[in-house]
């Protein structure tokens, strides 16, 4: 496989949007990435320019965007990059950069978060009976409780 991956962190630059796609939902939003340098001669940082990037997510990563992030928000992306070369409606030959998302998160070294995992369906045995004990919780906050491991 000679897919390049990258990790991002960045700034949401506006609310994630869903469609359904092949019957998946897809969600898609843009993340702005601006470096900081130091510079020795003025003794300050200095802004670099902003680069901009199409993220995609799929499926639950999808759901799960569309519920957590909103435009301003402290992100932090890995994912599949890709080009996108296209001609502009001046004419002009333009490429954009896409991530296609495998993980998506809040950048805690700006704040703080609060995890609450998703729950699955189950799926039935062959036998059409159910059982419950591999289901992973409803949506109740991990608190960190349930593996205490002595030292």
């Amino acid at each position: 496989m000679n897919e390049t991956h990258v990790t991002l962190q960045g700034w949401l630059g506006g609310d994630v949007t869903v469609r359904e796609a092949g019957g998946v939902p897809v969600a898609t939003f843009r993340v702005a990435c601006t470096p900081r340098r130091y510079q020795r001669k003025t003794d300050e940082w200095v802004d670099g320019d902003t680069q901009w990037y199409t993220i995609t997510a799929w499926r639950g990563l999808a759901e799960n965007c569309a519920a957590s992030l909103r435009r301003g928000d402290p992100v932090a992306v890995h994912g599949r990059l890709n080009a996108q070369v296209w001609t502009n409606s001046a004419g002009i030959e333009v490429t954009s950069f896409e991530v296609d998302a495998l993980l998506v998160g809040h950048d805690l070294n700006r704040g703080v978060g609060r995890f609450t995992r998703t729950s699955r369906p189950a799926a039935e045995p062959a036998d059409g009976t159910t059982d419950d004990s591999d289901a992973v919780g409803g949506a109740e906050p991990h608190t960190g409780e349930e593996a205490v491991v002595a030292a």
